[in-house]
């Protein structure tokens, strides 16, 4: 099975070497799970080539996640800026009025 090749106008962005690692998976296993080469892990991962349906359905399967986890066509955030993201100023006025609310019952 052949990747499509990568175009510019429409990326699709991805999470699997993320995931990948998360699950301390080798691309060799990876792909042998997904039924491609390393090779095509490792473009796959890059970048270089986007998948097929079928063959994003079954690394989605891998992984146990819905597509839209998985593959985007914006950049995904950093999972470290989602996990340990510090509270912008909306987030501590919110805080701040919390609190006063609070006080005055």
């Amino acid at each position: 099975m052949s990747p499509v090749r990568r175009g510019e106008a429409r990326p699709i962005h991805n999470r699997i070497g993320v995931l990948r690692a998360e699950r301390s998976l080798s691309r060799a296993r990876l792909a042998e799970l997904i039924e491609v080469n390393p090779q095509t892990v490792g473009a796959l991962e890059r970048g270089d080539h986007y998948p097929s349906l079928d063959l994003a359905m079954r690394i989605c399967e891998v992984f146990g996640l819905p597509v839209e986890a998985v593959f985007s066509r914006t950049e995904f955030t950093p999972l470290s800026d989602v996990v340990y993201r510090r509270p912008d100023r909306t987030d501590t006025h919110a805080h701040d009025h919390q609190e006063g609310d609070a006080a005055d019952v």
